[in-house]
């Protein structure tokens, strides 16, 4: 069994998230400046088996398209290009920021730390992982 590897994207950073081999586990990866994550994929994925990508699905509240839509649809069909034999899935990331903040409260993270958007992003990227591995199991 291959790893599952999520990712948040964003304008400027993007979070990854990845399981154990088993695909138990999500762990949060690390984020990477977005304009490097082509590069950070290609070294990952040629040193682990990564087995299907799932990618935040940007949304409203009421369900509708997120200004960021218009980066994650390019963003995806350039990934299908690039690994053609790879399932890609798109997954509902509404809240996850807001789930990274609440996390990184209740785990005692000082202020100061809770400001690092690159933690929020890993963290975010995670909880998509998570809630993405849930919904597998139901």
């Amino acid at each position: 069994m291959g790893r599952i590897l999520a990712i948040d994207y964003g304008k400027r950073r993007t979070g990854i998230a990845v399981t154990d081999p088993l695909q138990l586990i999500a762990n949060g990866l690390t984020t990477v400046d977005t304009k490097t994550l082509y590069d950070f994929l290609a070294d990952y994925m040629q040193r682990e088996d990564v087995e299907r990508i799932v990618v935040g699905l940007p949304k409203q509240n009421d369900g509708s398209p997120s200004e960021n839509m218009c980066r994650i649809e390019p963003f995806v069909n350039r990934l299908r290009k690039l690994y053609p034999t790879l399932p890609i899935e798109m997954y509902d990331e509404r809240f996850t920021s807001v789930l990274a903040h609440q996390t990184m409260l209740a785990s005692g993270i000082g202020r100061m730390a809770r400001r690092n958007k690159a933690l929020v992003d890993k963290i975010a990227a995670c909880i998509i992982l998570e809630d993405y591995l849930e919904s597998k199991r139901l």
